[in-house]
């Protein structure tokens, strides 16, 4: 196994030009930079460097390890950095707005994660706009969204966004309807639903109910909208009576659902990225470390999500 100090040494020759340089930068002794520099080579079986008078350089072979390395440096220091500035942080509160799916699936874990490490969380449920605009003047500290592609959030140049899950939609239908029995919808059988009473949410601009109305409109159709709804449990007694069909997100999907079949659509342009969004930590471009811990619960608590037996 490379050893982070071999890439180090490595990554200081291409910097300084030459090992004995390379020391001087790394505080290194040259013959422990000579020392870790040999490990590699015996470890790869090949010369990382090509040594002369003038100096030192990256073989080919070097070259490649630098490539890959370089990533496993830079996540090795901004793991350290983290690490130091969540043992200086003390207790931390944040006000965190995130989407009422995403709090029923992920905001018990997400709470419980964080709290682990002295950061205490303020929730506040909304739908995307509202969301959007707390965040963008900065009275929320963090906020969970989503977008589909085309229709990006209309968030600040400044906001941080980092996208913690890619999240399906899916088609929901009756039972009985007659394209249950697919396994997946294409484009030309969604779009063969145009005549079907349809189900979208309360807010007239969702990105989720447009990408949907203008992949019809493309076609020249108008969809019928029979009835708005943010009540997912409303939405799935409807569908499973034959009254409507509709969009749901896989996120919001549990195993089995009376009445109601799901299938995923085969278009890329029906899925939703979910996005933590949070201002910059003063005039720099990373959000503070407690939003940065935030993102890496969240991430954990996707996992557990999908994947329940892994927790």
């Amino acid at each position: 196994m490379i050893d982070l100090r071999q890439l180090q040494a490595l990554r200081a020759v291409q910097r300084e030009g030459s090992v004995t340089r390379a020391g001087r930068a790394l505080g290194w002794s040259q013959p422990t930079v000579d020392y870790h520099l040999r490990n590699l080579e015996r470890l790869v079986g090949s010369p990382v460097l090509e040594r002369s008078k003038r100096g030192s350089t990256p073989t080919p072979v070097g070259v490649l390890i630098l490539d890959r390395g370089q990533e496993i440096l830079t996540l090795t220091d901004r793991a350290l950095r983290d690490a130091r500035d969540l043992a200086q942080m003390g207790r931390a509160r944040l006000k965190f707005g995130t989407f009422p799916t995403a709090a029923a699936k992920l905001l018990p874990s997400v709470v419980s994660q964080v709290a682990d490490l002295g950061i205490e969380i303020d929730a506040v449920l909304e739908e995307v706009g509202p969301l959007v605009a707390h965040v963008n003047d900065r009275t929320l500290d963090a906020a969970l969204l989503y977008s589909v592609p085309g229709y990006e959030v209309p968030l600040r140049p400044d906001i941080v966004t980092t996208e913690v899950l890619r999240d399906p939609l899916l088609l929901a239908l009756p039972e009985d309807h007659p394209l249950a029995d697919r396994a997946s919808i294409d484009r030309e059988a969604l779009m063969s639903l145009h005549g079907e009473r349809w189900l979208l949410g309360t807010s007239l601009h969702d990105p989720m109910d447009s990408v949907l109305v203008d992949a019809f409109a493309a076609e020249g159709r108008a969809l019928e909208v029979a009835i708005r709804t943010d009540d997912f449990q409303v939405m799935l007694g409807m569908i499973a009576a034959g009254m409507v069909i509709g969009l749901v997100a896989k996120l919001a999907a549990g195993p089995t659902h009376p009445g109601v079949v799901l299938r995923p659509i085969d278009d890329p342009a029906f899925a939703r990225s979910v996005l933590l969004a949070a201002p910059p930590e003063g005039n720099g471009e990373q959000p503070t470390t407690a939003v940065r811990q935030l993102a890496v619960a969240i991430r954990h608590a996707v996992a557990l999500s999908e994947h329940p037996a892994a927790g």
